[in-house]
């Protein structure tokens, strides 16, 4: 059974997920502003958490931070609780390593899938992985870039990049379809199993932490190329 961290200041919204999530057969634990959730996170308990949705406006310690420092720490997938008018929040939130946001508030049917598919994508980047995902143990190499689906794991010349399971499925979509312009719809739509309304900002700033990490000049990159107006390609 996976399990969720759900941190917020609002109790009723806390209960309410929690309603949601556990009539899908998921086990639930709660925090209420940052500093909880980043405690869990350090201790026992935080150990086997598969994901954490997290508010961003809270008390003692706001989401942002406290996300910034569960990143040095973990690679657990992380979905921002937002309100309509944190835009300028969002974007920050992606910067520093959030996997994808719901606005409050949220359809229930919209947030349940949104976690669904997190936790598909990331219970299959590690031991759970399902028998199809098993069996694609192929390794690509591109240029100095070697994924091993298999192993989860990128090589840059040899060396090893600490990617986010959304950023490795990303790379692994793009390794897969080397010369080929990707939409950022079409990312969306196959990593993150969902319908891409307005996925653009996100999938881009996805896009910038793997260029990040896989080029030696992230400004002129020699592998993740953009194509203006169209999308994006690993260039053999």
């Amino acid at each position: 059974m996976s399990k969720v961290l759900i941190c917020d200041d609002e109790p009723d919204i806390v209960a309410a997920i929690r309603i949601y999530l556990e009539s899908e057969g998921l086990e639930v634990i709660t925090a209420s502003n940052g500093k909880e959730a980043l405690d869990i996170m350090k201790g026992e308990a935080g150990q086997d958490v598969s994901l954490l949705l997290l508010d961003i406006m809270m008390p003692i310690m706001d989401g942002i931070t406290a996300m910034a420092a569960i990143r040095k720490i973990s690679n657990v997938p992380i979905i921002l609780l937002t309100a309509k008018s944190e835009d300028t929040d969002k974007i920050m939130g992606l910067n520093i390593g959030a996997d994808d946001y719901v606005t409050k508030p949220f359809n229930p049917v919209e947030l349940i899938a949104r976690v669904k598919s997190m936790l598909r994508r990331y219970t299959q980047l590690g031991c759970m992985a399902d028998v199809k995902e098993a069996r694609d143990d192929s390794k690509i190499v591109i240029g100095g870039i070697e994924l091993d689906n298999k192993a989860k794991e990128v090589l840059l010349d040899g060396d090893v990049v600490n990617l986010t399971p959304i950023e490795f499925e990303i790379l692994k979509l793009l390794m897969q379809h080397p010369n080929e312009v990707l939409s950022p719809k079409k990312i969306y739509e196959v990593v993150w199993h969902d319908q891409a309304i307005g996925a653009e900002s996100c999938v881009a700033v996805h896009i910038r932490h793997i260029r990040e990490k896989i080029e030696y000049d992230s400004a002129n990159p020699r592998f993740l190329k953009a194509v203006w107006g169209h999308g994006y390609k690993i260039e053999v």
